[in-house]
């Protein structure tokens, strides 16, 4: 069940964002993305675990640069940081030890990852998103 909802829920977002517009900004996946990878974090306070939270807190780093990298450079280096959170969900338990991490979380935001890694893919190649940032303007 957590695999449909994943899916469902990402392109409900996406479908949303880029109908309501919020998807034209260049932003928009990079942030979705830094908020993705906190979960993870937000698990660890949750159970209460500071050794976690050190671990989890190393992964959000480079999801976030990644992120970053990828808002500064080139939204497909957001492409690929999706898919590889999507497959780090199916190693996290095997990594980090999280007590907070709920038993459907890694399945549900694998599914959701991949189908919004896709999302945006699809957005890129259809050229409704700019791939490449634009060199700041000079006055």
């Amino acid at each position: 069940m957590e695999y449909w909802i994943g899916a469902v829920l990402a392109l409900a977002v996406g479908l949303s964002a880029t109908f309501i517009g919020l998807d034209r900004d260049r932003a928009f996946y990079p942030t979705l993305m830094i908020a993705i990878a906190s979960y993870y974090g937000l698990f660890a306070v949750m159970g209460a675990s500071n050794r976690a939270l050190i671990g989890e807190s190393v992964i959000i780093a480079v999801f976030f640069g990644l992120s970053v990298l990828g808002f500064k450079r080139n939204l497909w280096i957001v492409v690929g940081a999706f898919s590889a959170h999507g497959l780090f969900d199916l190693i996290h338990g095997r990594v980090i030890s999280d007590p907070g991490v709920p038993v459907w979380w890694p399945g549900f935001c694998l599914t959701y990852d991949i189908v919004a890694a896709g999302y945006l893919a699809c957005l890129l190649t259809r050229s409704r998103v700019a791939a490449r940032a634009s060199p700041p303007h000079v006055n």
